[in-house]
């Protein structure tokens, strides 16, 4: 299967091993693409490629960072175990005319920061 690289999995960092990734991913376009958006967003989610799970997604009622004026932000939290997944989901999103930034990220319990560093320092 085409996907990431093989990675260090979470939960258990001594072994090597094929998991899905999380990503916070912002999507921005121009207010004027509202309808366009919600058309390719809608016909991406109703048909997710295997590999991808929304895990949430939310409208920023505000910018979290600058943008251009009368620019939308929403943000998706989404697992995806390879970059063929990736792809299928985020250029329906790019031809609506959508900006996408993708960021890795890592669950960190409530309470076990100071556990999860030691965890992972070398």
């Amino acid at each position: 299967m085409n996907g990431f690289p093989w990675v260090l999995c979470p939960m258990d960092i001594n072994i090597r091993r094929r998991c899905a990734t999380r990503f916070l991913t912002f999507f921005s376009y121009e207010a004027t693409k509202t309808a366009e958006m919600a058309t390719a967003g809608d016909k991406v989610n109703s048909n997710l490629p295997k590999g991808t799970k929304i895990l949430a997604s939310y409208v920023c009622l505000s910018p979290p960072f600058p943008v251009p004026p009368n620019t939308l932000v929403n943000v998706t939290i989404t697992e995806v175990d390879n970059a063929e997944a990736m792809a299928a989901t985020s250029y329906p999103l790019l031809l609506a005319g959508a900006t996408i930034s993708r960021v890795p990220i890592m669950e960190v319990q409530p309470k076990t920061a100071a556990k999860t560093e030691k965890k992972y320092r070398r």
